[in-house]
């Protein structure tokens, strides 16, 4: 088995992203422009699957007030990697980041995750047999 480079899952994860695989209530808001938007907790989730580690949560704040939670990943030794991050507006500020249980079970956004899985699972099999 070839081992599997960061820069490879990124590239998969990145060009998986899609109007299908962001957050069902906020899908009218993305954009090719900002493909990162609202991908956060399926992008995290899969980067589980990969990578293992720890789900870390954030609050978004906007004026100072909690419009959404913004997902990303922790690695062994405090590596954090968060391929979402770039989705926020200068006015939308992400605070604390707390590790949080993986669900036995996915039940919000089952879909999507699942999609996106998908999606990046056939491509680093592509460009492994490459």
């Amino acid at each position: 088995m070839t081992p599997r480079l960061l820069t490879d899952i990124e590239r998969a994860v990145r060009s998986s992203w899609d109007a299908d695989t962001c957050t069902p209530e906020y899908r009218s808001r993305w954009t090719p422009g900002n493909p990162a938007r609202d991908q956060c907790g399926v992008t995290a989730l899969v980067l589980n699957d990969l990578l293992g580690g720890e789900l870390v949560r954030g609050e978004v704040l906007v004026g100072g007030v909690r419009t959404d939670f913004h997902w990303w990943n922790r690695l062994g030794a405090g590596v954090e990697i968060d391929l979402t991050r770039e989705q926020f507006r200068p006015e939308e500020i992400v605070t604390g980041g707390v590790v949080i249980p993986r669900p036995p079970e996915i039940k919000r956004l089952r879909e999507e995750y699942e999609l996106l899985r998908a999606r990046v699972l056939e491509k680093l099999a592509g460009s492994a047999a490459a």
